[in-house]
């Protein structure tokens, strides 16, 4: 069983000592590990915040997941195949949609998060492509409940990984967001731009 606190203090070395990664690519695990530790040590020393000062709260987790969430990614899997439609402009005006809906969604998800053990599954189906997407199983282990996660993680043009999708608690984010675009494209005769317009 993996803690919490083990990722914690690989996060904080990780940050105190900048130079020491520069040049050793971290792996799929590796990025998630970190990306989800700081993010679960932020909600436990923020989520005072959801109740006084949502958008502080909402702020502080959004600083967190742009640093391994690539919110452009996340907007591909959504639109699927509208993607190609897709000028630039629009997918970027998306992504940044997508990074307040996702900031808000995962946020209000986590802040119950009372120090539950945090644990790092094995993969399900590995892939023997290096380079092929990867499926990072987690779950939060309380007395109570636990709440399972799962990212799916791929690599960019500059080699390193990255979140392109979230499953949370069985719900898998970019699919349920995609029925709700196709929804949109085919009430709003397919002009994205309308379609990001209306979205909520």
């Amino acid at each position: 069983m993996k803690s919490l606190k083990k990722y914690l203090f690989v996060w904080c070395l990780a940050s105190a000592l900048p130079g020491y990664l520069q040049g050793q690519a971290l792996t799929a695990v590796e990025t998630a590990e970190l990306g989800v530790g700081s993010l679960l040590q932020t909600v436990a020393e923020s989520k005072e915040f959801f109740l006084t000062d949502r958008d502080r709260y909402f702020s502080e987790i959004e600083a967190v997941l742009i640093t391994f969430v690539d919110f452009n990614a996340v907007a591909d899997v959504v639109m699927a195949r509208f993607a190609d439609s897709a000028t630039d402009a629009q997918t970027q005006r998306f992504a940044d949609i997508l990074k307040a809906t996702l900031t808000r969604f995962y946020g209000a998800s986590l802040v119950s998060y009372d120090g539950e053990d945090l644990v790092f599954l094995p993969p399900s189906d590995p892939n023997s492509d290096p380079r092929a997407d990867t499926i990072v199983g987690m779950e939060l282990q309380g007395s109570d409940n636990s709440l399972r996660l799962q990212y799916q993680m791929f690599l960019n043009e500059n080699d390193e990984w990255k979140l392109k999708n979230i499953s949370l608690a069985g719900i898998n984010l970019g699919r349920q967001y995609f029925t709700q675009f196709s929804a949109l494209m085919a009430q709003h005769g397919n002009d994205i731009d309308l379609v990001l317009d209306n979205w909520k």
